[in-house]
């Protein structure tokens, strides 16, 4: 596979009475309508999940987003959104939000589009979750069945990694439960043209 030049990511500071918000700016690539839609999603999703958090009308409220940069490699830029705030009660709520783009279209993918079609993925996910969860020990809600189908998930190290969000699958003491699978263990139901495609070439 021939060098793509990785995307170069610039912090945005924005900040407002009670909140502070560190968000990402995409920058250099070789398509400006490309590059256009990745940092339009990533706004509009940076300011759901602010909205979702609710009022900060609480006399300690506060809000404060932040990013983390998973995969820019091959094409394939993939990150995370948080967004902690304290809006009243025993403690705040972290949100995340994790985004998987082609650098050269600009289009976001969801979980099923990393799979050829008719592929049983969420059955192989949610068998590789379960082993680890035995294995780790992780503390469950409840007995842990099947994945979403539009899990959360992001892309690192050559991996798909699913989580769930807080209180989703485990106590909020635990924080997010993350679970990284290996897209060499998918490599048979992987949509080539996805961003997990490239992920799956030994080069």
């Amino acid at each position: 596979m021939a060098f793509i030049r990785p995307a170069v990511i610039v912090p945005s500071h924005i900040t407002y009475p009670k909140i502070e918000i560190w968000m990402p700016v995409v920058q250099g690539l070789p398509d400006p309508r490309a590059q256009s839609l990745i940092n339009e999603t990533i706004r509009k999703e940076a300011n759901r999940l602010a909205g979702e958090q609710g009022s900060l009308d609480e006399p300690h409220g506060e809000m404060l987003g932040w990013f983390e940069v998973k995969t820019n490699e091959k094409g394939v830029l993939s990150l995370s959104l948080f967004n902690y705030a304290y809006t009243g009660g025993a403690h705040g709520m972290t949100l995340q939000k994790s985004l998987t783009f082609l650098t050269r279209t600009g289009e976001v993918y969801t979980l099923p589009q990393l799979f050829k079609p008719g592929s049983d993925y969420v059955g192989r996910i949610s068998k590789q979750v379960a082993a680890q969860i035995a294995e780790r020990d992780v503390p469950v809600l409840q007995p842990f069945e099947r994945i979403r189908r539009d899990q959360d998930f992001y892309i690192a190290d050559r991996s798909l990694v699913v989580y769930f969000q807080l209180y989703e699958l485990t106590p909020y003491v635990y924080g997010f439960a993350y679970f990284p699978i290996s897209a060499y263990s998918l490599q048979d139901i992987v949509a080539e043209e996805g961003p997990l495609g490239p992920m799956v070439v030994n080069d």
